[in-house]
């Protein structure tokens, strides 16, 4: 004869037997990043920003997208459609110099930008910036006004001396911000090793070999108060850091005039960039920078990235333009006066017209 049994202790039972079963019962430990032997998070290693995720996002672009359309916005990147275009052997008969475009001898062989959006905290990200939610730098009247009078005078300039040349074709900073105050993605040598002891962090920037070595001190109080005085003004500004809990905090002022102007993040004198490092995981760097310049901004915005390990090494960046071309360079350029041709740059690596299978759209450096 069968006996009776609530169904609710029934329940109950399943239900135990299948959380011991599927190992949930507990809460999954969180990650303990590895330590250093003074116990701070260990920085160390070689990574890289690689993505094609940039700075900005066009107008009603989400910041956030899913893998699919992910991966619908790698296949339009133009940078991925002139790789896919020059994939195999080079086709003699594509007239692809027929517009006389040099710069297209800088072609994807070169490139190497990544060929994914970037994935931080778990989602695919459009780009850098997360705040405002607009995802464009909040520039103000004045910050407008300096951006539109440096093209002005690299327009009138270009070419009549070394000066006037951008700082990454003089071998002097990396291209596109990469050394930082906001350390962003190029297109190739995306790659920082950082170096750490207890008195000091070092980030060897594989463009151009720019090297951050940013001291370190026991609170943010004490770093501030060993900034360099303000007639100081270094290539990547002159940064401090603390540790906050798990993470590293740096601050950076008084970044070079010349680099503040022509950089992806322009400053004024009174700007300055707070960059927060922190370990995600075994193969992740979290790495977020808040810029603060009321100078150039209506207001504080915020870029968040993902450093992502790599196994490879830094390779050497031999920037030799501004070192060995400049008198080719320069030359070139009194050439052209003297054939009453106003120098100026070439249209770059996506050329005019551009190739079939680029029309998406893009530019050079």
């Amino acid at each position: 004869m069968a006996h009776s049994v609530p169904i609710t202790a029934v329940l109950a039972g399943v239900l135990a037997l299948a959380t011991a079963g599927s190992g949930t019962a507990a809460s999954p430990k969180p990650w303990t990043p590895p330590r250093t032997s003074n116990g701070r998070p260990d920085l160390t290693g070689v990574w890289t920003n690689a993505s094609i995720t940039q700075l900005t996002r066009p107008p009603g672009v989400k910041l956030a997208v899913s893998k699919p359309e992910a991966d619908k916005l790698a296949r339009d990147n133009p940078f991925m459609k002139l790789i896919e275009s020059e994939e195999g052997p080079s086709k003699l008969d594509d007239n692809l110099l027929k517009d006389e475009n040099s710069d297209r001898g800088y072609n994807a062989f070169w490139l190497d930008p990544g060929r994914s959006l970037a994935n931080v905290k778990g989602e695919f990200r459009t780009s850098w910036i997360v705040e405002p939610a607009s995802g464009q730098a909040p520039f103000s009247e004045a910050g407008r006004q300096m951006q539109a009078k440096a093209r002005a005078e690299r327009t009138e300039h270009l070419y009549a001396g070394p000066e006037y040349l951008p700082l990454p074709e003089r071998c002097l900073i990396g291209f596109s911000g990469a050394g930082g105050p906001g350390m962003l993605n190029t297109i190739y040598n995306n790659t920082y090793q950082i170096v750490q002891t207890p008195d000091a962090i070092v980030i060897d920037v594989e463009m151009v070999h720019d090297a951050r070595v940013i001291p370190l001190y026991a609170d943010r109080a004490r770093a501030l108060a060993h900034h360099k005085p303000a007639a100081v003004v270094q290539w990547l500004g002159d940064s401090v850091g603390w540790w906050e809990g798990d993470t590293l905090v740096i601050d950076t002022v008084n970044v070079n005039p010349q680099q503040a102007r022509q950089g992806p993040v322009p400053l004024s004198p009174r700007g300055h960039v707070v960059e927060r490092l922190s370990r995600a995981s075994q193969e992740q760097i979290f790495y977020e920078f808040l810029v603060d310049d009321p100078v150039y901004y209506t207001g504080t915005w915020r870029g968040e990235e993902s450093l992502n390990a790599r196994k490879a090494g830094v390779y050497e960046y031999a920037c030799h333009e501004g070192n060995y071309a400049m008198a080719g360079i320069l030359g070139g350029a009194r050439r052209q006066e003297a054939q009453g041709i106003k120098p100026s740059q070439g249209p770059g690596i996506f050329g005019t017209p551009i190739p079939e299978k680029t029309k998406a759209g893009g530019g050079g450096e």
